[in-house]
């Protein structure tokens, strides 16, 4: 496990923070953001009325894509986090139920087939979990972290690369953004 301990002080360390390719608050945040765009997708299809097949496909990618996120919390992001966050810690605390809480309806998702009548209300209903999951993330654990001594940058390190291993296991794309991120991309282009 990589050193977890700052070398340099708060005010220095920002800058390098922000050069690194990705510290480990950032590498998280964007996690949220891609699957959070999948979700926007998956809802597309949903109102669409889209083939069952197609739905599937992309509730499986997101159920996998959560899988890596949770695992390289749990694994390499957690137990530092619960370290560094002292009293604090109960936060971690929560993470870790509503990881359980996630897992359970992507094992449900995953065993289940696009044509049950509850698939895509599972779907919904899991989206919605993660948004709470990562609203009490971002405002409130990674917020608490950033003032502490954690190496954000090592730590981000040793995330990037589980989280491309467990990419490479579970056959998803590296780096390959959402239909709604595209789209997006290409309205700003058409606009500007």
């Amino acid at each position: 496990m990589p050193a977890t301990q700052k070398t340099a002080t708060k005010k220095s360390s920002a800058p390098a923070r922000r050069s690194a390719s990705r510290d480990a608050v950032s590498l998280l945040k964007a996690d949220h953001k891609a699957v959070k765009a999948l979700f926007k997708d998956y809802q597309v299809l949903v109102e669409a009325d889209a083939a069952a097949n197609r739905r599937q496909q992309l509730a499986q990618r997101i159920c996998a894509m959560l899988t890596v996120h949770a695992t390289i919390e749990e694994e390499l992001f957690y137990p530092p986090a619960r370290a560094a966050l002292g009293e604090d810690a109960d936060l971690v605390d929560e993470a870790d139920v509503e990881h359980a809480s996630a897992k359970q309806l992507i094992a449900e998702i995953n065993s289940s087939s696009s044509n049950d009548p509850h698939y895509d209300a599972r779907v919904k209903v899991l989206g919605e979990y993660i948004n709470h999951h990562v609203k009490e993330e971002e405002g409130e654990m990674f917020a608490k972290l950033k003032k502490t001594d954690l190496d954000l940058v090592a730590l981000g390190e040793a995330l990037s690369q589980r989280k491309l291993a467990l990419m490479k296991e579970h056959a998803l794309p590296i780096d390959a953004p959402s239909r709604a991120t595209a789209k997006a991309k290409a309205s700003k282009k058409a606009a500007a």
